[in-house]
């Protein structure tokens, strides 16, 4: 395991899932963005925006180094004179309000100390709730999970619970996934196991996009789907470590805010019918997290 392995992996993730997530839409293609970062660096920003299906989607590699920022505050990689990250990041923005927003994050770090560490993330923003779905997901990332000693599904789906909240509004972004950070030790098995996560995204994701994919919505639908996407915006610019991480370190920032939807609303105090769907979707998000097996 070295890092020109590792980089050569997460790009050919970037591009198995690209090709999965084109091959769904059936009309739109993903363009590619190269970027350098000033100090050491870059990445490869891909885009496909206004599918039949997919409303927007990103799926971006990087692999950056050099002196470490006085602001960082990327706890293990703060007080090293340099660093090096590289990782493959993925947001889908399904058109369809039915359709979950998926999210998932694999990342490689070392400093100049002697330490490194892999970290990663997978989650689901659902609009509408389906509990089948929710249980296929999770039930994707146990099996991953379970059949590596280095991972522990309970411990890492508590942490995504209580990660991907909204504090100020009392409200989980979704239904949660895996959060999984700073793994420092049993190196070579833990980048197994990354890899063999990576290779089932695609079939915790698609299956739920087929079948969700051609639901009939109307304007209502699109509202509140909009009004949903603005939490997502909230979370992201409030309160993600990647977003941060990477404007202190000095990314792109087109990269790093490739992530937000393409449309979103804020009503104010808004709360829907009583027994709706969107209020049972708000209910779940509200209550204390659940177990989905």
């Amino acid at each position: 395991m070295n890092r020109t392995d590792i980089e050569s992996w997460y790009r050919g993730m970037q591009a198995r899932f690209c090709a999965g997530i084109e091959a769904i839409d059936g009309s739109a293609s993903f363009r590619s963005d190269l970027w350098e970062r000033e100090g050491g660096g870059g990445g490869d920003t891909r885009i496909l925006s206004d599918g039949d299906h997919i409303e927007k989607a990103a799926v971006n590699f990087s692999s950056v180094w050099g002196e470490t920022p006085v602001e960082l505050t990327e706890s293990q990689t703060a007080g090293n004179a340099a660093f090096y990250a590289t990782g493959v990041s993925i947001i889908v923005h399904p058109r369809n309000p039915h359709c979950p927003t998926f999210h998932a994050n694999l990342r490689y770090f070392e400093t100049d100390g002697g330490s490194s560490w892999f970290g990663g993330g997978v989650d689901l923003t659902p609009y509408y709730l389906y509990e089948e779905d929710a249980r296929h997901f999770h039930s994707a990332l146990r099996e991953v999970c379970d059949a590596h000693d280095v991972a522990d599904y309970g411990s890492w789906k508590q942490e995504c619970d209580e990660y991907f909240r909204l504090p100020h509004r009392g409200e989980a972004r979704g239904i949660g996934g895996l959060f999984f950070d700073h793994l420092s030790s049993r190196l070579d098995e833990v980048w197994v196991f990354q890899q063999q996560l990576g290779d089932r995204l695609l079939d915790a994701y698609l299956p739920i996009l087929q079948r969700r994919i051609d639901v009939p919505y109307g304007e209502s639908e699109v509202r509140w789907h909009e009004i949903r996407r603005g939490r997502y915006v909230e979370f992201n610019l409030l309160w993600d470590r990647g977003t941060r991480f990477g404007l202190e370190t000095g990314g792109r920032t087109e990269s790093i805010l490739a992530s937000l939807p393409p449309g979103a609303r804020w009503e104010y105090d808004l709360e829907p019918p009583d027994d709706s769907a969107e209020a049972k979707l708000l209910e779940m998000l509200r209550e204390a997290p659940r177990s989905w097996e």
